[in-house]
């Protein structure tokens, strides 16, 4: 069992030695956990763990719900809080096909694997905040839509469910994002896990219709590093996975177009999710579960 510590923390570990050692469920406890002690040990500190079980007073609210013994005692106008009024809807949107099931080494995990991971871990931290958050796992379409719900019993569900297939060769991210949206019922974090192999109108234009509804949208690149730089092996024939179309050629003549490429279609994906409200993120899989989870939380963090 790997030891929680500033040398030794779970989360700073490389992902496919720590996902050897167990389940997606102990994984991503031993991740949360180790990201939590980071914190801790932080100047800076992150965002509260701890249950809040009111809310001040707003004009409007239902007066039958305000703890009048707390008035009494301390003049403070606060509601009672219930499990439905939660800091904080999310919906975490996994990108779960064929292109994500790839990985440039067998050495390391898949981008779905990675994704998983980090989709299991920002569920665990946004539950033991008492945050709701729910899961839609699409390929071709939905595959997977469990409604934001505040109970840590929703962690075991999630965990179930990314455990399932998927993999269809075939990517419908737009139509994802619209189930996300019917199931958040106010504004709420949509939190998007893909490689983004998409079509870019219509996500960009999903990703405007969240925002225009209220919601913050967060975007995580998942990338493998064989795809930021290709691999110098010669001759060889190059397959997309989800369409099957197949070219060849020798890597060495098409390495330095190739970087360029993938750098201008990295800063167009940027430029895109910017212009459309959303907050975006590359994480390559040799990463450690780190710092994923720091960009997914960077909004929550604040100073002492």
């Amino acid at each position: 069992m790997p030891e929680s510590t500033a040398t030794n923390r779970a989360d700073l570990m490389d992902p496919a030695t720590l996902s050897a050692i167990g389940g997606l469920e102990i994984v991503a406890r031993y991740v949360v956990d180790g990201f939590l002690t980071g914190l801790h040990r932080s100047p800076r500190k992150g965002f509260s763990v701890e249950f809040a079980e009111h809310r001040p007073y707003m004009p409007g609210d239902d007066l039958r719900y305000m703890d009048w013994k707390v008035l009494a005692r301390s003049d403070r106008w606060l509601i009672k809080q219930f499990e439905e009024e939660t800091n904080l809807r999310a919906s975490i949107v996994l990108d779960v096909s064929k292109s994500m099931d790839w990985r440039g080494d067998p050495s390391r995990l898949t981008k779905l694997a990675y994704a998983e991971c980090i989709a299991a871990s920002v569920a665990l931290l946004l539950l033991r905040q008492r945050d709701a958050v729910g899961l839609v796992r699409f390929d071709s379409e939905p595959r997977t839509i469990l409604a934001p719900r505040a109970r840590m019993q929703q962690w075991r569900h999630i965990v179930k469910a990314l455990e399932e297939p998927g993999a269809a060769r075939e990517t419908n991210a737009s139509g994802a994002l619209m189930a996300a949206a019917k199931v958040l019922k106010r504004p709420g974090l949509v939190f998007i896990l893909s490689d983004l192999l998409v079509e870019e109108p219509d996500f960009f234009g999903a990703v405007s219709a969240l925002r225009g509804a209220g919601h913050d949208v967060q975007v995580m690149h998942v990338l493998d590093p064989a795809e930021r730089d290709l691999p110098a092996v010669g001759d060889a024939e190059f397959i997309d996975p989800e369409s099957g179309v197949s070219v060849h050629s020798a890597s060495a003549e098409m390495r330095t177009a190739y970087r360029e490429t993938v750098v201008q279609a990295i800063e167009e994906l940027r430029s895109g999710c910017a212009a459309s409200g959303a907050g975006y993120q590359v994480v390559f899989t040799d990463q450690p579960f780190a710092l994923p989870l720091r960009l997914a939380f960077a909004k929550r963090q604040r100073s002492p």
